[in-house]
Parts: C-alpha cells; sequence; structure tokens
C-alpha cells in the first residue's frame, strides 16, 4: 500500500479521539475494569491492564478514575459486568473489518453494529470470517522526519520484528505483543515519542480504497467507531486522503 494513507488514517483517528474525550474515558474505564478483573489489579503483572492505564493518564484520566476502575474489576467496589465480544464483516469493496466491544447488552450491542453495516453498505459475517486476515502484535508509528536509524537502532535493540519506512516518511515498529512494553520503554529512554503505540490486530494485506469507495469505507468504520460499546474497529482498508 502507499505510506501516504497510513498518516493521513493516524491523523484522522487522533482527532476523532479528541474530538470525543468524554467517550474515550468511558472506553478506558471499561477496558481498565475488564483487564483487572481479567489479569488482576497490579499493573506490574499485568500487560493488558498496564496498557489501558498508561492509554488513560495519556488520555489526562484523573487518577480517582483509573483506581476505581481497577476496584471495580478486581471486585473491590461494586460495578457493571462487561463482557467481550468481536464481530466481523465486510465493507466497501470487500475490505474486512473486525469490531471488538465490551458491552452489559449483547442484543443491543450486535444491533447496533448490524446497523452500522448494513446503513453504510456493509455487511457482518460469521465468527472467523475475517480475523484470519489480521495478526495480534505491538504496533508504533513515528512521525515523517523522525530519524530512520535512530528508531532501528533502539526498535531493534529491544527485540522488534520489523521497521518499515513508509512513503509518506513515517515510520512503523512492529513487535510481539508480549515484547510491546520492552519496545515502548526502550524506544522513549532514546528520546522517542510515538504517535500512536498500541496493541492492534494488524491487517497482512490492505486493499487501498480512493474516492467515492474510500469515503463510504471512511463512513462505516465511523459508523462503527460511534457505538458506545465499541473498543476498537480493524480494517484491511487503507483510505487514500484525497
Amino acid at each position: 500500500m502507499s505510506g501516504h494513507s497510513k498518516w493521513a488514517n493516524i491523523r484522522h483517528k487522533k482527532a476523532l479521539v479528541d474530538a470525543k474525550r468524554g467517550k474515550v474515558f468511558t472506553r478506558l474505564i471499561k477496558e481498565i475494569t475488564v483487564a483487572s478483573r481479567m489479569g488482576g489489579p497490579d499493573p506490574n503483572m499485568n500487560p493488558r491492564l498496564r496498557l489501558a492505564v498508561d492509554k488513560a493518564y495519556d488520555a489526562n484520566m484523573p487518577k480517582d478514575n483509573v483506581e476505581r476502575a481497577m476496584k471495580r474489576g478486581s471486585g473491590d467496589l461494586e460495578g457493571v459486568n462487561y463482557e467481550e465480544i468481536r464481530y466481523e464483516g465486510y465493507g466497501t469493496g470487500g475490505a474486512a473489518v473486525m469490531v471488538d466491544c465490551l458491552t452489559d447488552n449483547r442484543t443491543r450491542t450486535v444491533a447496533d453494529v448490524r446497523h452500522a453495516f448494513t446503513k453504510n453498505g456493509g455487511n457482518l459475517g460469521t465468527d472467523g470470517s475475517v480475523s484470519y486476515l489480521f495478526k495480534h502484535c505491538g504496533q508504533f508509528i513515528f512521525a515523517p522526519g523522525t530519524s530512520e536509524d535512530k528508531v532501528m537502532e533502539a526498535a531493534l535493540d529491544a527485540g522488534a520484528d520489523d521497521v518499515v519506512a513508509n512513503d509518506d516518511g513515517s515510520i512503523e515498529v512492529v513487535c510481539a505483543p508480549g515484547d510491546f512494553h520492552k519496545v515502548k520503554q526502550t524506544l522513549e529512554k532514546a528520546g522517542l515519542k510515538a504517535e500512536l503505540a498500541e496493541l492492534t490486530m494488524k491487517p497482512g494485506a490492505e486493499s487501498v480504497l480512493t474516492g467515492d469507495d474510500a469515503e463510504r469505507m471512511q463512513k462505516l468504520l465511523d459508523a462503527l467507531e460511534a457505538i458506545d460499546d465499541v473498543q476498537e474497529v480493524y480494517t484491511t482498508a487503507a483510505i487514500e486522503a484525497s
């Protein structure tokens, strides 16, 4: 794919996050609660929780909110019991879409997700229909102008799997999920701050969409992102900015 769209997509995602700060807090609280319930309330012993807490502090969430969410997850405070659900489907041009949700009402969530697909020219698939097209990994994206040599040296020293220079000048680092925090710390010690650092489902291959197809696909992705129960949306579509 052209590297142009990767940086454009990152900027679009960040703009959405900034525009919906309250919703971001809600999603992070859900993730902290579930991560604490599943792996224990100590971030040092629970990588998933540590990542969620780091994201919460990066988003300027108050410490009290973070600690309450951890206590709800561990059972020290009463709270809603969220269920993890993944939906799979297709968008414009058959591009694969995977939607991760945390919900206390499965019936509501599947209805909302199906509606978003149907209204925006996509369709909901069956379990496993597209998940094989994605790989669970750690991903870091650095802004155009970042020193490729510096990123390469720090990332490979930390055990990253790959470093890719995109056409637009942005640099991508990929690592195994279990190496995420080691790689993140090593990069930061080298003075390298990623614009995006997350555990993600990375597509093995991407389909570039342009023009009307790109616009329709972006509407579908935005509609899915707008659903309260949706935590993350992944796609094989690479949307070229117009």
